[in-house]
């Protein structure tokens, strides 16, 4: 089988299109034909050397959507979706023709959702839908979503709609406030940090339950913008993993941070939560993926690039 593969670490070059063995599945595992993987920033970094315990060789890639062809019979020809922490790197991941896991590691697939836009979501919708639950996002929740026009932010403000919870979105550019309107969502647009407080109260008076910080440059004046026993939850880091805590001021308003890390997740705790947000996609509760970029297989070495240089366009890679 056709597979993007590195044995070392440090730079893309590193990645090449090799020919492997298609893998045979374990007892207790399943064998999946790959039909759409996605490309996310995370399996960049990963050949970059950001992930210490990626093991190597290593084909990466965490995200995928495809049909089982062996391992428990009641699962062969099953059309499923996955995602979690081991794949990609400690054992073979999603970029390559199969992929083999834990049969408890996979969800049956929504109907709704094509090969393409399943495998655009893993990542995006279990971190988002484990930053909401975590921070107790509910239907009396104020929330605001900074840098809620990226691929985790965008799936939980979908996913705080549903929840009935009241969802502010906080973003970079004009156009970005006025495509958020246009879906029905109350945006402001980011400037100055020390405004940020002012910007959040004029929308919620006293400020926000919740304040999900997407991009984890905004942690130290999302502080100040947090209601009394409010919850911070990041996913993020500046690049030296330091940031300035106002401790102080957090103190005063009893509040809390959550660090939310999809990694600390196994391919079949993420599986349960595929479960509970794909079948909201079947009730026609959550928008469909549009805009999806899709690449050959042999072609995605040019992709995994160009996230690299900072695209943002989601890429889904077809073997």
């Amino acid at each position: 089988m056709k597979a993007l593969q590195f044995s070392r670490t440090g730079d893309l070059a590193a990645l090449e299109v090799v020919d492997l063995p298609k893998p045979i599945p374990a007892e207790g595992e399943v064998l999946v034909q790959i039909k759409a993987a996605g490309l996310n920033p995370s399996d960049v970094k990963n050949v970059l050397g950001r992930f210490p315990y990626t093991t190597l060789p290593r084909v990466p890639g965490r995200d995928f959507a495809g049909v089982v062809v062996d391992g428990p019979q009641e699962l062969i020809g099953k059309e499923v979706w996955g995602t979690g922490n081991q794949i990609g790197f400690s054992r073979n991941g999603s970029h390559a023709g199969y992929i083999t896991l834990s049969a408890k590691g996979v969800a049956l697939k929504p109907k709704s959702l094509s090969f393409v836009q399943a495998a655009s979501l893993g990542v995006p919708y279990t971190t988002a839908w484990d930053a909401l639950e975590r921070s107790g996002v509910n239907a009396d929740t104020r929330l605001l979503v900074i840098g809620a026009n990226g691929a985790v932010g965008s799936a939980a403000i979908a996913l705080a709609k549903v929840r009935g919870a009241k969802v502010l979105a906080a973003v970079r550019r004009p156009e970005q406030v006025a495509a958020l309107q246009e879906q029905g969502f109350e945006a402001i647009l980011l400037g100055k940090p020390e405004d940020l407080s002012a910007q959040v109260g004029e929308v919620f008076a006293g400020g926000a339950d919740v304040i999900f910080d997407t991009t984890g440059f905004w942690l130290p004046p999302s502080v100040q913008a947090l209601a009394p026993f409010g919850r911070i939850a990041i996913i993020a880091a500046p690049v030296d993993g330091h940031v300035q805590l106002p401790a102080l001021a957090l103190y005063r308003k009893g509040g809390s941070v959550v660090g939310i890390n999809s990694l600390l997740y196994s391919v079949e705790a993420c599986a349960r939560m595929l479960e509970q947000f794909g079948a909201l996609f079947d009730e026609g509760s959550l928008p469909l993926p549009t805009d999806l970029i899709e690449v050959s297989l042999q072609h995605g070495l040019a992709s995994y690039a160009e996230v690299n240089q900072g695209s943002t366009d989601k890429v889904i890679l077809l073997p």
